[in-house]
C-alpha cells in the first residue's frame, strides 16, 4: 500500500510530465488503431465522401475529448469558470493559459491521427475517386458516351479493385497513384504546417507576451496548488471530525453503562485520560469548526466568496513595500564609531 500512495505521490509531483507522458502514449494508440482498423470504402456515389469525412474526423474528436477527459485540470477550470466572483476577481488570461495548456496536450492524438490517414491515403482516395480527371489520365473519347451518373458510378468504385470494371476508360493502378500523390503531400504539409504552429506558440508568442505570460502561469499553478491543499485540509478536518464524534459517541456509551465490576472501573478510570488527550488533539485540528452547520457555511463560504489574494494586507503596497498610511516598523539607528591606533 505503502508503495502505491508514493507512486500517486510521486504522479501528482510531476503532473505535467505525466500528462504529458500519457498524451504521447495516446498519439502512439492513435498510429496503431489506424493500422489495425480494417477501412473498407462502400464505393457507392453517395457514400463514398460522407465515410471518408467520418473516419477522418470523428477519430480525432474522440480522442480530443478523452484527452481533456484524462486532464486533471478540466474540473478546476469548470470551477473556476462557473464559481461566483465573490471576494476573488476571475481573470479571463488565467482561464485562457489553462485552457490552452489542456488543448495542446488533447490535440495531439487527433493530429497524429489524421497525418496518419493523409500519408496512407486510403481515405482521400474513397473521398475525392469520383473527382478524378478522366480526359487527362485517361481515354477522354470514350467519356462522352457515359451519362455523368454512370461515370460517377464507375469511379465510385476505384477504391474497390474487386468490383472495378472500367479499364477501358481509366485504369484504376493510375487512379490511385494520382489520389495517393495528393493525399500524401497533403498530409506532409499538414505535418509542416503543425509543426511550425507548435514552434510558434511554444517558442515565440512568449517572447512577446512573457510578462502576461509569466502570471498567467503562476496563477494557474497556484489554483491547481490551491484546490489540492484545501482538499487536503478538508479530509483532515473530516477524519478529526469523525474522530471526536466517534469518541463522544462512545463516552456517552460508556457512561450509560452500569460498571457493576472494580476491575472494569479501574480499567476505565485508566484509559480516560488517554481518550481525553487524543480528543483534544482532534479538537484543535477542527479549527473551532465543530458542527454540521458550520461546515456548511465554511464550504459555501469558499465556494462563492474564496478569500482574496491578499495575506493580510488591508491597504496596498507602497514602493517600498510597507503599506500605505499604515503603522511602519520601528527603525533602528546605528552608529558606527572609529579610531585611530
Amino acid at each position: 500500500m505503502d508503495k502505491f500512495r508514493m507512486i500517486f505521490q510521486f504522479l501528482q509531483s510531476n503532473q505535467e510530465s505525466f500528462m504529458n507522458g500519457i498524451c504521447g502514449i495516446m498519439a502512439l494508440a492513435s498510429a496503431q488503431m489506424y493500422s489495425a482498423f480494417d477501412f473498407n470504402c462502400p464505393c457507392l456515389p453517395g457514400y463514398n465522401a460522407a465515410y471518408s469525412a467520418g473516419i477522418l474526423l470523428a477519430p480525432p474528436l474522440v480522442l480530443f475529448l478523452l484527452g481533456l477527459v484524462m486532464n486533471n485540470n478540466v474540473s478546476m477550470l469548470a470551477e473556476e469558470w462557473k464559481r461566483p466572483p465573490g471576494r476573488r476577481a476571475k481573470d479571463p488570461a488565467v482561464l485562457r493559459y489553462m485552457f490552452c495548456s489542456m488543448a495542446q496536450r488533447a490535440l495531439i492524438a487527433p493530429v497524429v491521427w489524421v497525418a496518419v490517414t493523409l500519408l496512407d491515403g486510403k481515405c482521400f482516395l474513397c473521398a475525392f475517386c469520383t473527382a478524378v480527371p478522366v480526359a487527362a489520365l485517361g481515354n477522354g473519347s470514350l467519356a462522352p458516351g457515359l451519362t455523368p451518373q454512370e461515370l460517377a458510378r464507375l469511379l465510385a468504385r476505384v477504391p474497390c479493385p474487386e468490383i472495378y470494371d472500367g479499364d477501358w476508360l481509366l485504369a484504376r493502378e493510375v487512379a490511385v497513384r494520382y489520389l495517393r500523390c495528393i493525399s500524401q503531400a497533403l498530409g506532409w504539409s499538414f505535418v509542416l504546417l503543425t509543426t511550425l504552429l507548435a514552434f510558434v506558440v511554444r517558442s515565440v508568442r512568449p517572447c512577446f507576451t512573457q510578462v502576461a505570460f509569466l502570471k498567467s502561469k503562476y496563477w494557474s499553478h497556484y489554483i491547481d496548488i490551491e484546490r489540492k491543499l484545501f482538499d487536503e485540509t478538508c479530509t483532515e478536518h473530516a477524519k478529526a471530525f469523525a474522530k471526536v464524534c466517534i469518541q463522544q459517541f462512545f463516552e456517552a456509551m460508556n457512561q450509560d453503562l452500569e460498571l457493576g465490576h472494580a476491575h472494569g472501573v479501574l480499567a476505565t478510570a485508566t484509559a480516560a485520560p488517554a481518550a481525553t488527550d487524543n480528543a483534544g488533539e482532534e479538537r484543535e485540528k477542527l479549527h473551532g469548526i465543530m458542527d454540521q452547520g458550520s461546515v456548511n457555511r465554511l464550504l459555501t463560504s469558499w465556494h462563492e466568496c474564496k478569500p482574496p489574494l491578499r495575506l493580510g494586507q488591508e491597504e496596498p503596497l507602497m514602493g517600498n513595500g510597507w503599506a500605505g498610511g499604515g503603522p511602519r516598523p520601528p527603525r533602528k539607528e546605528v552608529a558606527t564609531y572609529f579610531s585611530k591606533v
